[in-house]
């Protein structure tokens, strides 16, 4: 693992902040899912365009035993649903910062501005982001691996963003984020996302089986991105020669 990852790990910022609002969200949520038994059937919309492509920054960490069994489960036991949408393990990934929405097509250039982004990306590129004691928060339709970040992940963070507002980039990053703080406070990898209202019984009983556990830490080298929502197609933008 990198030095700085070594050196750091277990230096945690707002680590009681952050451990309330996973467990706040994960009780909401469960307490939702008493209520809407029966509309997990329900199928829903995806929140964006799935063939869409977005320009974002993440980290591409190496997957410990523990995680990769856990997401190998997971995608075994939802094989045969349609609505349930696993991560694929070669995209296995956590958001760093989100930039903009989906809105690009496959083969569609990207703005001239974009080169004001690289710019501000330049002093970001390769960058180590770590997070450490990583667990499982559920929404009403999601399964997220969370956990919390270091002191210079968070700086990082924090620059990134600000710079993005005082840049031409400024109106999409909000639009990113019209729903969300910015920038948003859970340092996470989205699982699952399934399209309907809930999370089916058996996936209900998959998180409650493995709510209490952890698994470990991660950390990774930033790298910026246009991909679409799950990174199972992504093109690295902004990489230093």
């Amino acid at each position: 693992m990198h030095d700085r990852c070594q050196q750091n790990k277990g230096a945690e910022v707002n680590t009681i902040d952050l451990n309330t609002l996973y467990d706040s969200t994960t009780q909401r949520t469960l307490r939702l899912w008493q209520h809407q038994r029966g509309n997990e059937l329900v199928a829903q919309k995806s929140a964006y365009d799935p063939q869409k492509f977005a320009i974002g920054a993440g980290i591409q960490p190496v997957m410990s035993a523990e995680m990769r069994t856990l997401l190998q489960t997971l995608t075994q036991i939802t094989r045969y649903d349609p609505l349930a949408d696993v991560m694929p393990e070669a995209a296995f990934h956590f958001t760093f910062l989100p930039v903009t929405l989906p809105l690009w097509e496959a083969d569609e250039p990207l703005p001239a501005k974009t080169q004001e982004l690289l710019r501000i990306w330049a002093n970001f590129q390769g960058a180590m982001v770590a997070i450490s004691d990583l667990r499982l928060v559920v929404l009403p339709g999601q399964l997220l691996l969370a956990g919390i970040p270091d002191e210079q992940s968070v700086a990082l963070r924090q620059q990134f963003c600000t710079q993005i507002l005082a840049s031409s980039w400024e109106a999409e990053l909000r639009l990113r984020h019209v729903n969300t703080p910015l920038p948003a406070p859970f340092w996470h990898s989205t699982l699952l996302r399934y399209r309907a209202q809930c999370l089916p019984e058996h996936l209900q009983t998959f998180f409650l089986e493995r709510q209490t556990c952890r698994y470990g830490d991660v950390c990774g080298a930033l790298t910026l991105t246009k991909a679409i929502y799950n990174w199972a197609i992504a093109y690295p933008l902004g990489q230093r020669e």
